[in-house]
C-alpha cells in the first residue's frame, strides 16, 4: 500500500522563545535546570518580565518536541503531518504559518478555537543545557478532534510526544491514535520526552504506550527512570519489553540502536555545543527519515548524530534548510 506521509507526529503545539541566560538567572528564579517544567501563565508571564533585559536577542519558532521532530523529517526531504492544537491568537497564525513554511502539512480547521496559544519560554545556560518553561495553553485541550485520522492511516510511522502524558485529553488522544495507527498498518514511534514526565506520568506513559510500540526513543535518564535500573546494559534490556526496537541516546557518548535483532552503537559527532534545545527532537526525526528512506538503523542513527550534533553546534532547535542537504548529502549512497 502506497503511503502518503513518512511520519505523522502529534504533540503540543508551543511557540517557542529561546534566552540565553545565566545559572545565576535559573537561581534567581527557581528554575530547574534540565527539565521541563510546565507552569501557568501568571508564572511565565513573571518569567518574562525578570529577563525583559534578555529579550532583545530571543528567537520565536514553531515548536513543540513533535513539532521540531516532524519539521526536521520534512527539512530533510521527507512528508509529514502534524496534529496539534493552537487558538486564534498571533502566536497561534504564526505558528500555522511557520509549520506551512517548513513544508509540514496539518489539518487547518475553517475557525481556530478562542484561547491562548501554548508557549515555552526555553533558558540557555553558557554549558549548553536548556531548562523549559512551559504554559501549555490551549494545547493543554489536545484531544481526538484534532486528529487527522486519514492521515495517521496513510502514514509510515506515528510519532506521539511523551509529554501528551501530562493533558488527560492529550492523553486520551495519543491512545485513540495509537490504536487507529494499528488498524491501518501504520507503526508506532513514542518518544519518552523527558525525564521529568517519566517520574511523575508514568501510569499514563504506560497508556500511551499500550502492550509495545514499534519504535522507542529516550535518553539515558529516561531509560533509567522508565526501567527503574542503575545500569544502562540493564536498562536496554528492559526496554525490549517495551518496543520492538529502540534508541537510546548518550548526548556526547552518541547513541545506542536496537533493530528488533541487534544493538548498534553509534559515535558521535564532535561538536562544540552551545545550545541543546532540540537535540532529541532533531535526532528522532533525521532517525525516522533514515530509516523510512531506505536506511539501514546503523546509517540512520550516524545521519541522526550528525544532524543533533549540528543543531546543538548553534542556537535554535532547527537548521537553515540548505545546511539539512548537505548532512543528508554526505549520506546519499549509504
Amino acid at each position: 500500500m502506497a503511503r502518503s506521509y513518512h511520519v505523522v507526529g502529534m504533540g503540543a503545539a508551543l511557540v517557542d522563545t529561546e534566552i540565553e541566560v545565566s545559572d545565576q538567572d535559573l537561581a534567581a528564579l527557581g528554575v530547574e535546570k534540565g527539565l521541563m517544567t510546565l507552569v501557568d501563565e501568571a508564572r511565565q508571564s513573571a518569567l518574562v518580565q525578570h529577563l525583559e533585559h534578555h529579550l532583545t536577542a530571543s528567537r520565536r519558532a514553531s515548536g513543540g518536541s513533535a513539532a521540531n521532530t516532524i519539521i526536521a523529517v520534512s527539512a530533510l526531504g521527507g512528508d509529514a503531518f502534524f496534529c496539534g492544537r493552537v487558538a486564534d491568537d498571533d502566536n497561534g497564525r504564526f505558528y500555522l504559518d511557520d509549520l506551512a513554511a517548513a513544508g509540514v502539512s496539518y489539518q487547518n480547521p475553517e475557525q481556530l478555537p478562542a484561547g491562548t496559544t501554548g508557549k515555552c519560554l526555553v533558558l540557555i545556560t553558557p554549558d549548553a543545557e536548556r531548562s523549559m518553561n512551559t504554559y501549555l495553553g490551549i494545547s493543554e485541550s489536545l484531544s481526538q478532534e484534532d486528529l487527522s485520522l486519514d492521515a495517521i492511516a496513510s502514514a509510515e510511522y506515528l510519532y506521539i510526544e511523551g509529554y501528551l502524558a501530562t493533558s488527560d485529553t492529550g492523553r486520551d488522544a495519543a491512545v485513540a491514535a495509537r490504536q487507529h495507527a494499528s488498524e491501518h498498518g501504520t507503526r508506532i514511534a513514542v518518544s519518552l520526552s523527558d525525564p521529568g514526565i517519566v517520574a511523575h506520568f508514568r501510569s499514563q506513559l504506560k497508556e500511551i504506550i499500550g502492550s509495545k510500540v514499534d519504535l522507542l526513543f529516550c535518553n539515558r535518564e529516561e531509560a533509567l527512570e522508565w526501567t527503574q535500573m542503575d545500569d544502562l546494559r540493564d536498562a536496554s534490556e528492559e526496554l525490549a519489553n517495551w518496543a520492538e526496537q529502540y534508541v537510546i541516546t548518550l548526548g556526547k557518548d552518541g547513541a545506542l540502536v536496537f533493530d528488533g535483532s541487534e544493538m548498534h552503537k553509534i559515535a558521535a559527532r564532535s561538536i562544540t555545543a552551545v545550545d541543546s534545545n532540540g537535540a532529541g527532537d532533531m535526532f528522532a526525526g533525521a532517525f525516522l527519515y533514515g530509516i523510512t528512506h531506505g536506511m539501514d538503523h546503523s546509517t540512520a542513527g550516524l545521519l541522526a548524530c550528525t544532524a543533533a550534533a549540528a543543531v546543538v553546534g548553534q542556537y535554535g532547535p532547527r537548521l537553515p534548510l540548505q545546511q539539512y542537504s548537505g548532512i543528508l548529502a554526505a549520506f546519499a549512497d549509504k
